[in-house]
């Protein structure tokens, strides 16, 4: 097995390096909270892997498999199951951080407001470009499942980490995924995209990480509030 085999296992392992040695930091204490960010984040990952399953069976998008360990199952290499465990725990990771060094910074009704735009610009790309797949589908799962955050109410304390936490996460996010699509680790389906590319990977990818990230963080909040454990 050559080097290039291990070129996703290693950018994962790379991006959860940095919040696993940070979750025993005595101001975060992030492994305390792993009762409920472990089941918010499998949660999630159900949601996105048949959504991953479907995208592949349907040659929506593929992996070159040269650039992975070789273990595959439903079509997925290993590594792109991982993905959906590191992330999110990523994610969350840079959400705690942020409340607790941003803690200051509150603005719940400038990004409520924010939201709101956001809903009515997502489900008009849905709209128009309902022929492509992938942008269709992205964008009307964030317009839906933002409207649902934004009038459950119950996530209004949280929005402002939320925002931050996802412009702070587009940063690694970026660096890993465009690595991966330029070496061609995913190839994603010219007709089933916008084709508007930012560091070779598509634009849909952004909101592909809201969702995801939105999902996660509101699973996650509304366990740590549940009366059940």
């Amino acid at each position: 097995m050559e080097l290039k085999n291990y070129t996703y296992l290693l950018l994962l392992l790379f991006t959860i390096a940095g919040p696993l040695v940070m979750s025993f930091e005595k101001q975060i204490q992030y492994y305390r909270k792993l009762k409920y960010i472990l089941p918010a984040i499998l949660i999630t990952a159900a949601f996105f892997l048949i959504w991953d399953i479907r995208f592949t069976e349907a040659n929506i998008w593929s992996f070159n498999f040269e650039n992975t360990i070789g273990i595959v199952y439903k079509g997925l290499p290993l590594e792109e199951w991982l993905f959906f465990i590191v992330i999110p725990y990523a994610c969350i990771f840079i959400y705690e951080v942020t409340k607790v060094y941003l803690k200051k910074y509150e603005y719940p009704n400038v990004f409520v407001a924010f939201s709101l735009l956001l809903i009515v610009a997502f489900a008009m790309i849905s709209y128009f470009f309902r022929h492509q797949a992938y942008t269709f589908l992205t964008f009307l799962f964030s317009a839906v499942f933002l409207t649902y955050t934004v009038f459950r109410n119950r996530f209004k304390p949280h929005m402002t980490k939320f925002y931050f936490a996802y412009f702070i996460s587009i940063v690694p996010f970026a660096l890993v995924n465009g690595l991966l699509n330029s070496l061609d680790v995913f190839v994603c389906n010219k007709t089933q995209i916008l084709n508007i590319k930012i560091l070779n990977f598509p634009v849909e990818d952004f909101g592909y990480l809201f969702l995801m990230l939105l999902m996660v963080t509101t699973i996650y909040e509304t366990l740590k509030e549940s009366k059940y454990y």
